[in-house]
């Protein structure tokens, strides 16, 4: 009698403590931007993160220095790794595949990838919990950050990422009213190059063409869906824009193969090829400094429309809102200019 009740009451204190902690196990279940069913620990502090862009979301989000392996290189992404030194230690990979058994061993409490990526299924073959992001528009980019801060599961970053929809709300707010009475006819056609070797454009359905239209142009190659697209020069020369924007890392068209061959296009003529800023990321793509972009893009297509903006102070103020790093003015100019950090 006495032992059985023992072993009852040793059931019943083992089914208690475990009640909360499978309770609190289950009420950490997220789901993924590809809306697969992910549970993850109660507490994350250890972060494989497989997508060279979610980087800055996290970091947007405080959480920048539990990435423990990463994708991001100094050479690549210099201002990240000055403003997150954190990452010079992490685990580091080429390409975007890490080794699972490398994951467990470091202790990785979850991994980010992008939706779609192939390693996905053997991350979560070894019991990695493994979530999928992506976006492609400014309310799919919200929502992501949402699910990040989901993972993440602390109310400081839950409220930095309200903070910074709201931010981004509150820009894109702000520009519409001043851009979206213009008509086709004032507004420039841009042409969007991510790659010069070989030639790469971005088309419509991409957060590019979403930037574009939003500060007051037309997006060149709008009858091409898709990022990093491959097209003909003279395709280029047919579509004749009116202002060239160049991603960072690309390089310069004065230096490129079409130096000669795009000379007749209006926008080498005008003197409106611009070089895209780039700094923990590249404004231009998927990462949060998006939300800089669209004020300098809308300030560079129409001047007249903004006269006010300073996009230096700007820069400073949203490095200091979100990434916590109070950029010089020298150094917020650097990033504009899609310069590297100064050297010491």
């Amino acid at each position: 009698m006495g032992k059985s009740f023992s072993y009852k009451a040793l059931i019943t204190a083992i089914a208690l403590l475990l009640t909360p902690l499978h309770a609190a196990y289950a009420a950490r279940q997220v789901v993924d931007t590809a809306g697969t069913k992910v549970n993850v620990p109660d507490k994350v502090t250890r972060i494989a993160d497989a997508w060279y862009a979610h980087h800055s979301l996290l970091m947007t989000l405080g959480a920048g220095d539990e990435i423990i392996a990463t994708v991001n290189h100094p050479k690549d992404r210099p201002w990240m790794f000055l403003i997150q030194p954190s990452l010079n230690k992490a685990l580091s990979v080429h390409g975007t595949t890490f080794n699972p058994e490398t994951l467990l061993a470091a202790k990785a409490d979850v991994v980010f990838a992008a939706q779609g990526n192939g390693d996905v299924p053997a991350y979560r073959q070894a019991q990695l919990p493994t979530v999928e992001v992506q976006f492609t528009d400014f309310p799919s980019m919200k929502k992501a950050l949402l699910t990040t801060a989901a993972v993440l599961g602390t109310p400081q970053a839950e409220a930095r990422a309200q903070r910074y929809n709201q931010y981004l709300d509150r820009q894109v707010a702000l520009i519409q009213a001043k851009t979206a009475a213009l008509t086709d006819a004032q507004r420039p056609k841009v042409l969007h190059i991510v790659s010069l070797h070989p030639l790469k454009i971005d088309g419509s359905e991409t957060l590019i063409d979403t930037w574009i239209r939003l500060a007051g142009g037309r997006n060149a190659a709008a009858s091409v869906k898709g990022n990093m697209k491959e097209v003909s020069p003279e395709q280029v020369l047919a579509w004749q824009p009116d202002v060239i924007i160049i991603g960072a890392g690309a390089g310069t068209l004065e230096k490129s193969d079409y130096a000669q061959l795009f000379q007749p296009l209006k926008a080498v003529q005008q003197h409106k090829v611009w070089q895209n800023p780039s700094g923990v990321f590249p404004w231009d793509r998927y990462g949060t400094e998006a939300a800089l972009q669209i004020q300098w893009a809308a300030q560079k297509l129409h001047p007249e429309l903004f006269p006010q903006l300073n996009i230096v102070a700007a820069t400073q103020d949203f490095y200091r809102q979100f990434f916590d790093y109070s950029l010089t003015a020298d150094q917020a100019q650097r990033i504009i200019n899609a310069q590297p950090p100064a050297e010491k």
